[in-house]
């Protein structure tokens, strides 16, 4: 990577770890507690990661039931069991994550619900390695403006945002940031600055850089 990082803005689902499996089993509960028969399955739910939960209940949920009652009772149960069910760290993001702290400022924005990147952090005992976090359900806003929130009320000059799908890309790039993609994760990306096949190598390319 030809250019210089002070800061790194990761994305959670699909870049740090995979929680999908640990999501179907909320959504299907809260379709039994809501008495519906529907399901999902993690291979639709991998096809709508990286959306807001708002798209997600709109492709998803095909039984005519209220959105803003299914997914308040979603997040609940969110809140519940995530924190239990937890999900798995990809490959040397433990271990990167705190040795790229000593020379990085590190952030978090995801389009997850409000508690979600609170959840990832107390699960994985990340919390101590990353100054900041927003996620879409703590005010509904896009991605590309939470990256601008996390960049304006942090100060950061140079940072870089690490995803794994093309709507990351197009955030980063409406931010005006530019995108670290991960191609070991969920989704594709046709316009990223730079690209890596796994966590350790974006550890040795930046943790080398300074």
């Amino acid at each position: 990577m030809t250019q210089k990082f002070d800061s790194l803005i990761f994305d959670m689902d699909g870049t740090l770890w995979d929680a999908v499996d640990s999501y179907c089993k909320i959504w299907n509960v809260t379709f039994e507690q809501m008495g519906l028969s529907q399901t999902v399955s993690r291979q639709e739910l991998l096809e709508c990661m990286g959306k807001p939960i708002n798209e997600i209940f709109k492709k998803i949920v095909i039984e005519d039931i209220d959105e803003n009652k299914y997914l308040a009772l979603l997040d609940r149960n969110e809140s519940e069991l995530m924190p239990k069910l937890g999900g798995v760290l990809y490959n040397g993001v433990a271990e990167g994550i705190k040795l790229l702290s000593s020379r990085y400022k590190l952030f978090m924005v995801s389009n997850c619900g409000a508690d979600g990147l609170k959840n990832f952090l107390k699960f994985t005992k990340l919390e101590p390695y990353f100054i900041d976090t927003l996620a879409y359900g703590e005010n509904n806003l896009p991605k590309a403006e939470n990256i601008k929130l996390i960049i304006s009320r942090n100060n950061l000059s140079n940072p870089a945002y690490v995803g794994d799908t093309q709507g990351d890309c197009n955030a980063a790039h409406a931010a005006g940031v530019p995108m670290i993609f991960a191609q070991y994760g969920f989704g594709k990306c046709e316009d990223a600055e730079y690209k890596i096949d796994s966590f350790p190598q974006l550890f040795d390319v930046l943790y080398n850089q300074n």
